[in-house]
């Protein structure tokens, strides 16, 4: 049975009333974005479904501290949200062409009560159906990237617009075209059809690996790392993972936490980047390693996997060596070769490249990337400089190596990186 607003479930928790505000706090942080999926889906709109999840936790602050905290907080507020969805509705203008405003009220409510969820798996799953809407190949990918991290991430439109060099009007007007093409499209709030599953799973793969790789070496700013989106992408792994246990789900999970295990050995204390080859391996989380290598090796055994396992076999090998001397470089460049002929793509000949050079010296890998950079495609990818950089350095070609040093510098924003490569040409020149 539904709890309204002013319903008091028999089963409340007493909370002290002093406590009842940050009780309400904890849970807006561990609740707000599984409501607001459900919501979504009962009230069919983005905007007015976040404008009930606010009215719901308002009402919250007024009610529990007197009546007492309901026992199950996730079905109080999906409740208290629709019905306040539904007088929002009665007194919103812009309805009075349905010329019956209370019968709008009550299909909305007839509809809300026939789905709504009774347990903490329909909610999840409306969870999956959100990352699904959000990810649906009508919008288009920046569309996709930027309302699922507004709207499944809960991040705020400055902090997507700041990760994302995007001035913070332009990334809101994003937001806005990608909700009313849904609504106007009629974009149907489910998981895709079994036929349509490979498609729309891509794109929601895709989404996640963006988020996660913005956060885990950020594209501006000062800081290298930005926690916050490489956590909201590892969650959103595991919640995908929960729900469609596919070999490619659990390759990107494997790949994202066996990135993320190298975290803390990834910076110094003052923020400045440590190479892989001069990290402290003691301060990486081997229990994120053991679950990576773990899902890496149940997502091969299907003969299912893409290239979101292999590329998480590939970091499964280094994260498993004891160091940079002892990794086996042949199995990392054949797993690379395999890689290619799944997903070619100049960035995956490039990373091949780099592998090949510590398997067969810096004058091999330095051949294929002039050859990359040749064709054009790298020409302002910062990482292929870098790269070419690094391995002049190390054959002696100081000239070349400041001259590449350079050019990286030249297409990077990210202030970490600014002063490893303005380190690199202080030593070229000392």
């Amino acid at each position: 049975m539904s709890i309204t607003p002013t319903e008091q479930p028999r089963e409340a928790i007493d909370v002290a009333p002093a406590k009842t505000s940050e009780l309400i706090d904890t849970v807006f942080r561990a609740e707000s974005r599984r409501v607001l999926a459900t919501l979504i889906r009962l009230l069919g709109d983005f905007d007015l479904a976040e404008e009930a999840l606010q009215d719901a936790f308002r009402a919250a602050l007024e009610q529990w501290p007197r009546a007492g905290v309901p026992a199950s907080p996730r079905a109080w507020l999906v409740s208290t949200g629709r019905f306040k969805a539904i007088d929002a509705l009665r007194r919103n203008a812009r309805f009075e062409a349905l010329g019956d405003l209370d019968e709008a009220g009550q299909r909305l409510a007839a509809l809300s009560d026939a789905t709504a969820p009774t347990d903490d798996q329909q909610l999840e799953d409306d969870r999956l159906r959100l990352i699904f809407t959000c990810c649906h190949p009508a919008l288009s990918p920046d569309a996709q990237v930027a309302l699922t991290l507004r709207e499944v991430c809960g991040l705020t439109t400055e902090e997507i617009a700041n990760a994302f060099l995007t001035p913070a009007p332009t990334l809101a007007q994003r937001i806005v075209r990608a909700k009313a093409k849904i609504r106007d499209a009629r974009i149907p709030y489910q998981e895709p059809s079994p036929g349509d599953l490979p498609a729309r799973l891509d794109s929601v793969l895709r989404v996640i690996y963006l988020v996660f790789n913005e956060g885990y070496s950020a594209s501006s700013g000062a800081a290298l790392i930005r926690h916050d989106l490489s956590g909201e992408a590892i969650r959103l792994g595991r919640l995908l993972r929960e729900l469609l246990p596919e070999p490619e789900v659990e390759g990107l999970l494997a790949l994202m936490l066996l990135h993320e295990s190298r975290r803390a050995a990834r910076t110094s204390p003052t923020g400045d980047l440590i190479l892989l080859d001069d990290q402290d391996r003691s301060l990486w989380e081997r229990e994120q390693i053991a679950e990576g290598v773990a899902l890496v090796e149940h997502a091969l055994s299907s003969r299912r996997f893409g290239p979101y396992a292999l590329q998480a076999a590939i970091a499964a090998v280094l994260a498993e060596a004891p160091s940079t001397a002892a990794t086996d470089w042949r199995e990392i460049v054949g797993l690379y070769d395999v890689l290619l002929r799944v997903e070619p793509s100049p960035v995956v000949e490039l990373n091949r490249s780099v592998a090949v050079a510590m398997r067969d010296g810096p004058a091999a890998g330095l051949t294929l990337i002039d050859a990359i950079l040749a064709r054009g495609e790298l020409a302002d990818y910062r990482l292929a400089h870098a790269a070419r950089a690094d391995l002049c350095r190390r054959l002696g070609r100081h000239d070349d190596a400041r001259a590449a040093y350079l050019r990286a510098l030249s297409l990077t924003s990210q202030a970490p990186e600014r002063r490893f490569l303005e380190r690199r040409l202080g030593e070229l020149s000392g």
